[in-house]
């Protein structure tokens, strides 16, 4: 009964763009993270929830610094 799994809502999910860029997102079921390729960032998925903050973002790249602003 894990949400982990099952990943965000499919139609939250047609919505959701990165704050930054307002580009879509991409979904990655194995990391539980909507990828922002432009941005540079990967945003949390917890409990079945996205975390659409900058700050709690990680870096695609560790070497390179994400779009910020």
């Amino acid at each position: 009964m894990s949400q982990r799994s099952a990943g965000p809502d499919p139609k939250l999910l047609e919505i959701l763009v990165c704050p930054l860029t307002k580009e879509p997102l991409r979904f990655d079921a194995e990391r539980q993270e909507l990828i922002s390729e432009k941005a540079g960032l990967a945003y949390p998925i917890r409990d079945g929830i996205p975390i659409m903050l900058v700050d709690e973002a990680r870096p695609l790249d560790p070497d390179s610094q994400p779009m910020i602003g």
